[in-house]
């Protein structure tokens, strides 16, 4: 039973693992080092509390991500340490984060020919307006 649980989940020995590590694990950030940078930066929560990179993450705990403007809240189902596929991962966790906002709702970013150089105050004034500042 062991040994089944070891082939389907590599690191899945462990009760704990380090909550950059996990949130690099199962893919919640690209790489481990953004997912440390979140956590000093002070994006990660876990219960509630901001925790540094090598807080113990246990199976039940609550983790609440802000990357790449949209917050996830995942609660952990298993702790892995190594890094697992994409089918393996959505096992590690469930997914209590709010819906993404429609593409429609988001705000887009200016985007200037290249070539064109530094913006004038001119073009700046006319981005911003755009933006609605």
């Amino acid at each position: 039973m062991a040994s089944e649980a070891a082939a389907e989940f590599p690191g899945a020995g462990a009760e704990s693992a380090r909550v950059d590590t996990w949130i690099w694990s199962v893919r919640l950030t690209k790489t481990r080092s953004q997912a440390a940078a979140a956590c000093r930066a002070g994006h990660v929560r876990v219960n509630g509390e901001r925790v540094k990179p090598a807080y113990a993450l246990k199976p039940g705990d609550e983790v609440r991500l802000r990357h790449a403007g949209r917050d996830r809240v995942v609660v952990v189902s298993r702790a892995v340490r190594k890094r697992v596929g994409p089918p393996v991962a959505v096992q590690c966790y469930v997914d209590h984060s709010p819906p993404p906002p429609p593409r429609e709702l988001t705000v887009p970013v200016a985007v200037r020919d290249r070539g064109t150089g530094r913006p004038t105050k001119r073009d700046r004034r006319e981005m911003d307006r755009l933006q609605g500042n």
